[in-house]
């Protein structure tokens, strides 16, 4: 998921449709936006891996808030069987072809556009579009098999 963007009614189907498939682990592409959007997080039964986006700018605040579920910081790296994921934001276009270009990552994890966009190469490009639905309408979360990543969008 990415773009959550304080949407709390979102952020409560995001986690109810996580919690209803079982999710080993959610990732959040950056812009949480507001320390508040934790107590949403909290009802997660999966681990959280999130990211700041450019729009959180409260980030003493959502470090607070998030400290008991995860680090937040501007890229992570984690590994998962064997399979190596990124995670950026996307701010930086020319980066994210850099990142996914590198041979080092299976599956790189970005938002920021608000676009869904799913690249299928050497590495694995998710944008799962936006969570809050602001901008386009569609409020959507992508889920992905660790395994034969194999993925599925959801629509909130």
């Amino acid at each position: 998921m990415s773009d959550s963007h304080d949407n709390l009614k979102a952020i409560e189907k995001a986690v109810e449709y996580f919690n209803s498939e079982h999710v080993g682990l959610v990732i959040h592409a950056g812009d949480l936006i507001s320390p508040f959007t934790a107590r949403e997080f909290l009802k997660l039964k999966s681990p959280l891996l999130a990211i700041f986006g450019n729009n959180d700018g409260e980030r003493d605040g959502l470090r607070k808030a998030f400290g008991n579920m995860c680090y937040l910081e501007d890229f992570q790296e984690i590994s998962i069987d064997n399979l190596q994921i990124a995670v950026i934001h996307g701010t930086n276009p020319a980066l994210v072809e850099s990142l996914a270009g590198c041979g080092k990552y299976d599956v790189l994890v970005t938002g920021h556009t608000h676009q869904l966009e799913i690249k299928e190469g050497e590495t694995l490009i998710i944008n799962p579009g936006e969570t809050c639905g602001y901008l386009t309408g569609d409020k959507t979360v992508v889920l992905l098999d660790e395994e034969d990543l194999s993925y599925q969008v959801n629509y909130l």
